[in-house]
C-alpha cells in the first residue's frame, strides 16, 4: 500500500505522523521503550496537543530483535496471533546519555537507537549496518477515509537483493514488487498467492518477519526506491529483525522462531499418481492405472482419489460415492495389498447436500454472520459452510469423520483449499476476521496434521496442502496450486517453489505435466524430470489423466528413469529431511542460498540446489536447449559423467531422458542400491560415489536408517589415498569415486562389517 504522491508529498486526504524528537527512554530489564514525539519539542508548550509514537524493542532469541511501533494502545488486541517462540537470549540492553545512543543486543545483532536529533536505528550484525530505520521510515498514517495504518521503512543497500514473502509466482527477485499478503485461489499466472508469509530474506545478511497473521502490505523499494516498506492497519506494528549472516542460517533462526517442519515418511519421496480432477474413475480405472504402472515397472508409492471420490454437490460429506465405490474398504484393502499408499481430497467446507451440514449448524460448529446466521455461498459448491477451527469442539467433530477414514485405510490427506475466507463473519474466539483470513490455513492443516500423528505416529503424518501462512512449514508437504500445462507455467512454479523455499518451507512439489488443460508430450517429459527432482513429486491434472503412456512410449522411458534415480538418491534426500527437520534448511534450495557470495548466482530463477551438492536445471523447451548458471569450480554430471567448470553461463542441449544435473565438486554423495521404491533401509548396500574431493578434504556424512540409528561415514583424502570409516554399520557398502584423475572411476566394496576402507587413486596427478 502507497501514501506518497512521490519522495515529498502525501496522496490527497493522507496524514503521516512521523517521530522527531525523543521524548524519554526506558530501559528494563528485557526491553528498552522509546517514546518519541511527532515534532520538535523546543518549549514546554510544545508537548500539549502533540501524539507520541511508541517504540519497543526486545529480544525473542539470540541475533532476533523484535519491534514495536505503536500509536494509541487502548485498542482491544484480538486474535489470532503467530505463535512465535521465546528462549533466554544473551540479551544486553544499555542507554548511555551522554553519547545519545540507546542499544539492544542480541547474540551477534544490535539494534542501536539515536536518543537525540533526527529519529534512526541501525541494525547491526557483528559490527555491520545491515539495515537502517531512517527519520522518514515509521509513519502513522490517516488515510482520507479516517482509517488507520503503522508502516516502516527499513533501508536497502546498494546491490542488495530481497526474497521471499511467500509462494509468489512472478519475478524470484522481490525487488520492484508491491506485495500483498493475503491469500488468495488466483492460479500460478497472478500477482495472487496461496501461501503468503509476511517474511522476507535479504542478501545482505538479515531477514525481517512482520508479526501480523492479517493483510500486511509490502512495497520493495516501490514506495521508496531505497527502502523495503510493510505496513498494516490499526494502531501497532511488530516486526522482528533476523540476522544471519548468510541466508541459510536467517532461515535456521527464522524457522527457530515460526516452527521447523516435522519428519515426513520415507514413502511420501516416492511417486504419488492421482485420478485426476473432473475425469472418470472407478476401482476398475484405478486399477488399470496402477497395475499398468507395475506392467511398466514404473514404481508408485502413493495413489490419490480426488474431489469426486465424493459425490458431486456433497464436499465435504466424507462418504464415499456409492454408485462409482460401492466398496470402498474393499477396494482400499486391494490396493494396498499392491503396497500402495492412500491419500484422498479434502476441504474445510461443508455443502449444503452434505450430510454434515445440519449438524455441524446445530451445533454452532459453523462459521457465522453477525446475526447468528451459518455464513454460506455457492462459490464452488451450492450453499456451502465453513467449518469453524477456532471451537476445539468443531475440530474434534471434523476429524472425527477423517478417523474413520484413517480407519479405512486411507494413510494421508490433500489438504485443499483454505483461501477462500470470508471476512463479514464472527468466529467462535472472537478472532479479528480479517487477521482470521490468512491464519485460518493454519488452524485447518494443523488440525488434520496432528491427527495424522496422532493415529499413524511421530514421522508417518503427511500432508499435501495447497494454502498456508507463516508457520505453516511445520505441517508439510505444500502444493503449488493450479497452473496450466505449458513451459511458462512449468517456470512459473519453480520460481513460487523459490520464493517458498525462502519464506522457510523445506519441502515443495507441483503438478507434474500441469493442472489445466492435457499437456503435449515434450511438455510432459520436461515436467516428469523437473516432478522426480523435487521433494515430493505428484501426476496430477485437471480433466484429462497423467499416467505416462496417455502421452508416448518415451514418456513411461522417462517417468521410469527418473522415478528409479529418485529412489537411488534415498539417502541423499533422508537425510535433507533430518536437516529440514532439525535446522528448517529447505530440501529444494535457491543458488543464493547455497552461494551466497556469488553474485551471479543471486538473481537465477530457472535452476536450483537440490540440498548442497546437486545442482537441478530444468527444461523449459522441446527442443532441449537450456542455459545453466554454473558456479565456481569443476561439476560432474550425475547423468553422463561429463564435466564444466565455472563461474559462468552455459547453454546446453539434452534430449528427454537427460537434463543438467550437476554434483557440486568436494561432494560424498551416498547413492542407494534399491530402485524400486523409495521406504527402504539406505544404509544397506549404500554406495557412496566422490566426487573431486581435494587433497586434505574431510567430511562426515550421515545416511538416516529406518531400522534403528543413522551410519556415519568420514571421508578423508591425503594425497593419492582415500580413508573412508564406517560407523553404525555393519551393512555392506561401497566407494566409487567419480573423475578420478586422468582415468575410470575408481571403484572399492566393503565386506559387511568391515568399518575402515583405503582407496588409492590412479591416474596422472594422483
Amino acid at each position: 500500500m502507497k501514501f506518497t504522491d512521490g519522495y515529498w508529498l502525501t496522496l490527497p486526504g493522507v496524514q503521516v505522523l512521523r517521530p522527531r524528537d525523543v521524548a524519554d527512554v526506558r530501559v528494563d530489564d528485557d526491553s528498552l521503550t522509546v517514546w518519541s514525539s511527532t515534532a520538535p519539542l523546543t518549549t514546554r508548550g510544545d508537548t500539549l496537543n502533540r501524539p507520541l509514537v511508541t517504540v519497543t524493542f526486545s529480544s525473542p532469541l539470540d541475533d532476533v530483535v523484535g519491534v514495536q511501533i505503536e500509536h494509541h494502545t487502548g485498542d482491544v488486541a484480538r486474535g489470532p496471533r503467530f505463535e512465535v517462540a521465546s528462549g533466554t537470549p544473551d540479551l544486553k540492553i544499555t542507554h548511555d546519555e551522554a553519547a545519545r545512543v540507546a542499544e539492544v543486543r542480541s547474540g551477534a545483532l544490535t539494534a542501536a537507537v539515536r536518543t537525540g536529533g533526527a529519529w534512526g536505528v541501525d541494525f547491526v550484525g557483528d559490527g555491520r549496518v545491515l539495515t537502517s530505520s531512517t527519520p522518514r521510515s515509521i509513519g502513522i498514517v490517516t488515510d482520507a477515509q479516517g482509517s488507520a495504518y503503522v508502516h516502516e521503512q527499513l533501508s536497502l543497500g546498494v546491490g542488495e537483493h530481497v526474497y521471499g514473502l511467500g509462494e509468489r509466482f512472478g519475478p524470484f527477485v522481490k525487488n520492484g514488487q508491491s506485495v500483498d499478503i493475503w491469500n488468495a485461489d488466483g492460479g500460478t499466472a497472478s500477482e495472487q498467492a496461496y501461501k503468503n508469509v509476511p517474511f522476507y530474506l535479504s542478501d545482505a545478511g538479515y531477514g525481517v518477519f512482520v508479526d501480523d497473521p492479517g493483510l500486511v502490505s509490502f512495497e520493495v523499494g516501490t514506495e521508496v526506491v531505497s527502502r523495503t516498506q510493510f505496513s498494516v492497519a490499526g494502531q501497532r506494528l511488530r516486526y522482528y529483525v533476523i540476522y544471519g549472516p548468510t541466508p541459510k542460517e536467517i532461515l535456521r533462526k527464522y524457522t527457530a522462531l515460526t516452527g521447523r517442519p516435522a519428519r515426513l515418511p520415507a514413502w511420501s519421496y516416492g511417486l504419488w499418481l492421482s485420478t485426476s480432477f473432473t475425469t472418470r474413475y472407478d476401482e476398475e480405472t484405478v486399477t488399470s492405472f496402477v497395475d499398468g504402472m507395475a506392467e511398466r515397472d514404473l514404481p508408485l508409492s502413493v495413489f490419490h482419489f480426488d474431489c469426486f471420490w465424493m459425490r458431486e454437490f456433497h464436499w465435504s460429506d466424507f462418504v464415499w460415492d456409492p454408485a462409482t465405490f460401492p466398496d470402498p474398504v474393499g477396494m482400499l484393502s486391494r490396493l494396498k495389498a499392491k503396497g500402495l499408499r492412500i491419500c484422498v481430497w479434502i476441504n474445510p467446507y461443508i455443502a449444503q447436500r452434505s450430510r454434515l451440514f445440519d449438524e455441524g449448524k446445530a451445533r454452532g460448529y459453523l462459521v457465522t454472520r453477525a446475526d447468528g446466521s451459518v455464513w454460506q455461498t455457492d462459490m464452488w459448491q451450492a450453499g456451502m459452510a465453513l467449518v469453524d477451527f477456532t471451537n476445539p469442539d468443531a475440530s474434534a467433530w471434523f476429524t472425527g469423520y477423517l478417523r474413520e477414514l484413517l480407519g479405512q485405510g486411507v494413510d494421508a490427506f490433500k489438504t485443499d483449499f483454505g483461501e477462500r475466507i470470508p471476512t463479514g463473519v464472527v468466529w467462535h474466539d472472537g478472532s479479528d476476521p480479517h487477521r482470521m483470513h490468512n491464519y485460518y490455513t493454519h488452524l485447518y492443516n494443523r488440525v488434520v496434521f496432528e491427527l495424522l500423528e496422532a493415529e499413524r505416529g511421530a514421522g508417518e503424518a503427511v500432508l499435501f496442502a495447497r494454502s498456508a501462512t507463516a508457520g505453516g512449514q511445520q505441517f508439510p508437504v505444500h502444493w503449488g496450486g493450479d497452473c496450466e500445462s505449458t513451459f511458462a507455467s512449468m517456470a512459473e512454479e519453480l520460481r513460487g517453489g523459490l520464493s517458498l523455499a525462502s519464506s522457510g518451507f523445506a519441502y515443495w512439489s507441483h503438478d507434474i505435466g500441469g493442472f489445466e488443460g492435457e499437456p503435449d508430450p515434450a511438455v510432459f517429459k520436461r515436467w516428469v524430470a523437473f516432478g522426480l527432482l523435487s521433494s515430493h513429486s505428484r501426476l496430477h491434472g485437471s480433466d484429462s489423466y497423467r499416467v505416462p503412456w496417455a502421452f508416448d512410449d518415451e514418456a513411461v522411458e522417462v517417468t521410469r528413469l527418473f522415478t528409479h534415480l529418485k529412489h537411488r538418491l534415498m539417502p541423499y534426500l533422508a537425510e535433507l529431511g533430518e536437516q529440514a527437520h532439525e535446522q528448517g534448511v529447505p530440501v529444494m534450495r535457491p543458488m543464493v542460498l547455497e552461494f551466497p557470495d556469488d553474485r551471479g548466482a543471486a538473481t537465477v530463477d530457472t535452476q536450483y540446489m537440490l540440498g548442497e551438492s546437486l545442482l537441478v536445471a530444468p527444461v523449459f523447451s522441446a527442443e532441449g536447449d537450456v542455459d545453466v548458471y554454473v558456479p565456481e569450480g569443476t561439476w560432474t554430471s550425475l547423468l553422463d559423467g561429463s564435466r564444466v567448470s565455472g563461474p559462468r553461463w552455459v547453454r546446453e542441449r539434452h534430449d528427454f531422458t537427460s537434463l543438467p544435473l550437476y554434483v557440486r565438486p568436494g561432494t560424498v554423495l551416498p547413492f542407494g542400491a534399491r530402485a524400486d521404491r523409495p521406504d527402504t533401509d539406505w544404509v544397506d548396500g549404500v554406495t557412496l560415489r566422490l566426487f573431486d574431493l581435494p587433497d586434505g578434504h574431510r567430511s562426515r556424512t550421515r545416511v538416516p536408517s529406518s531400522s534403528g540409528g543413522p551410519a556415519w561415514f568420514t571421508v578423508v583424502r591425503e594425497g593419492s589415498t582415500v580413508r573412508v570409516e564406517a560407523e553404525g554399520t555393519t551393512a555392506p557398502w561401497s566407494v566409487r569415486v567419480e573423475a578420478a584423475p586422468g582415468g575410470e572411476p575408481v571403484e572399492a566394496h566393503a565386506a559387511a562389517g568391515v568399518g575402515v576402507l583405503e582407496v588409492v587413486l590412479a591416474g596422472p596427478g594422483s
